[in-house]
């Protein structure tokens, strides 16, 4: 079974469905002038000296500033400076929402940020072009484009003029599903629900194969205009700033996530070490590595404008692991590439004079991104069946809370809860429990006896006992932990009363039985460690050898009958569901 499946396994009744894709995608495109040494032979090209620098300079961010106030007024939409710092996705959204955008530009924002620019030093009475970080204008372009969905295109006005493009996954996902005619329903950048996810998977992975050399130029192209004059013939070199693949695992309810999200984070916390992290993310723990692992959780419920919630992220380097829940039914799996040096691809490279294919640290370039989805799937595959060793506490709880409840009897009046925390209650489990009773069931006399040798303060009197006996009886049936019912046959003597459940009819003439199947589930949670019952298969199996029925209580060691209880009464309790 795939590592992802396994999972998907475990917790296929809660489930509707699993969808992997690109989720916010950074793109960044760089001049060949990004050097200092390259800029001085640019300069030097178009015979700019020191006296005219600072003035051509200026002009050429002005032809920068000046298009977008152009583009924005001939498109009549709104150009905008932000002088504080605000959440530019969602102030362009709104004006999409509120003017009815659906494709073309959207509205333009400028705001000062820090950039990579370049400085004039002089050194040895010579002046030299140094990279140097800046304070500039960046101007954010939104368009809402029939593919993709709301992008950004952020570009500097100045040199070298890099330029920036954000692209959500999931945008360009609803909008391949949409032209499919595959039916979703989608909150914020989450599908809730897909009629076809395996459909819809193959969908998501052609996010890899676009031309993004041709759709990011062809927006660059727009936003600087000293591309079809100054900067002619240069062309921009696309790279993959950042990028962020998430598997997101679609639950039927909000009740079915949350009660398993809290043992998901406090499992994934507490458990994950160095190496397993380095082994999610396809690496291994050598002395070689240099860098920090640092796992932590957060409260979203601790920032400002985010939905209540938790995430774990695991941080190897400038990548890392993110699990969270999204939308209150979806849990998120989300691996995030910013240094993809880190993992290596295979590829044809000369070495020595000649060609050959190995591998090699993987680059940035647009062209490896199906290498980036191929790594993060498998990422995210491998954290999921990890987590797959997590029990769901669903059943147990609720056992625990009917049990812990009071409950109404066949007549009507309601009985007292148990406490499983308590001596008491607990002395009478284990003797309901004991394997002698989970083959022939238990009497009121034969628990008497067995409760007579514990803590539980017993009457002097037999009938008083008998009558306490009665007493617990009803009040289990009334928690339906067990049934009574006759196993006397036509013209035979009274039998021992029976209990069991649920009732088989083929039982009507045996011998008494009881089964517990709540208390089973108890019994599950605070099972035995694996080797004592694997002990116990191969004492079983040696007492078969020689002839002996393992499974007869009269056979059996008095110690064996007493550490076996569990499984024993697991095998009676599959046997009556036959």
């Amino acid at each position: 079974m795939p590592a992802m499946e396994t999972f998907a396994a475990k917790h296929a009744a809660k489930i509707r469905g699993m969808l992997s894709c690109f989720d916010r995608m950074l793109f960044r495109g760089y001049l060949p002038l990004m050097s200092g040494f390259a800029m001085a032979d640019f300069l030097r090209s178009k015979q700019v000296d020191r006296w005219k620098l600072k003035p051509f300079l200026l002009e050429q961010a002005e032809r920068i500033k000046k298009h977008a106030g152009v583009m924005a007024s001939a498109a009549g939409r709104p150009y905008q400076y932000l002088s504080e710092p605000a959440r530019k996705e969602d102030l362009a959204r709104k004006i999409a929402e509120r003017d009815g955008v659906r494709e073309g530009l959207v509205c333009v924002f400028s705001v000062v940020e820090p950039c990579r620019t370049f400085s004039l030093v002089w050194k040895e009475n010579k002046t030299w072009i140094h990279p140097a970080k800046r304070k500039c204008l960046q101007l954010y372009y939104y368009f809402m484009d029939r593919q993709l969905g709301l992008i950004h295109v952020k570009v500097q006005t100045w040199f070298p003029f890099p330029i920036q493009v954000y692209v959500n996954g999931h945008e360009w996902l609803a909008r391949r599903l949409d032209r499919h005619g595959l039916k979703y329903r989608k909150a914020d950048n989450a599908f809730l629900h897909v009629d076809d996810p395996v459909r819809a998977q193959r969908l998501a992975d052609g996010f890899a194969s676009v031309d993004w050399v041709r759709v990011l130029g062809r927006y660059a192209r727009e936003v600087n205009p000293l591309l079809r004059g100054l900067l002619s013939p240069m062309q921009y070199y696309w790279v993959t700033s950042q990028a962020e693949y998430s598997t997101d695992v679609l639950f039927r309810s909000r009740a079915d996530l949350e009660e398993l999200m809290p043992r998901l984070l406090q499992y994934s916390t507490l458990y994950f070490e160095a190496r397993d992290v380095m082994a999610f993310l396809g690496r291994k723990l050598n002395g070689n590595f240099q860098g920090d692992l640092v796992t932590d959780q957060l409260d979203f419920s601790k920032l400002p404008r985010r939905l209540p919630g938790r995430r774990v992220k695991h941080r190897m380097k400038r990548n890392w692991i993110k699990m969270y829940n999204k939308e209150g039914s979806v849990l998120r799996v989300e691996t995030v590439i910013n240094q993809p040096d880190e993992f290596k691809i295979r590829r044809r490279v000369r070495r020595q004079g000649r060609h050959v294919m190995a591998w090699v640290p993987m680059r940035k370039g647009v062209a490896f991104l199906p290498r980036y989805r191929q790594i993060c799937a498998q990422t995210n595959a491998r954290y999921l069946h990890a987590l797959a060793h997590v029990d769901d506490p669903t059943p147990a709880i609720r056992a625990l809370d009917a049990l812990t409840a009071r409950a109404s009897s066949p007549n009507g009046r309601t009985v007292r809860p148990f406490n499983p925390l308590s001596r008491h209650d607990r002395v009478v489990f284990e003797a309901l429990l004991s394997g002698e009773h989970a083959l022939h069931g238990f009497t009121n006399h034969g628990l008497r006896q067995k409760l007579a040798r514990t803590s539980i303060p017993l009457a002097t009197d037999p009938r008083k006992q008998s009558a306490q006996m009665t007493r617990l009886f009803r009040r289990l049936h009334a928690h339906r932990l067990i049934a009574r019912f006759p196993t006397r046959a036509a013209g035979a003597s009274r039998s021992p009363a029976v209990a069991s459940w649920p009732r088989p009819s083929s039982y009507a003439k045996s011998p008494t039985r009881v089964f517990t199947p709540r208390l089973l589930d108890l019994d599950k949670v605070f099972a035995k460690p694996k080797e004592d019952t694997e002990k116990e298969s191969i004492f079983r199996r040696n007492r078969s050898r020689d002839g002996e029925n393992p499974r007869d209580p009269a056979r059996q060691p008095r110690g064996c009958a007493e550490a076996g209880a569990s499984a024993v009464a697991r095998v009676a309790s599959r046997g009556s569901g036959r």
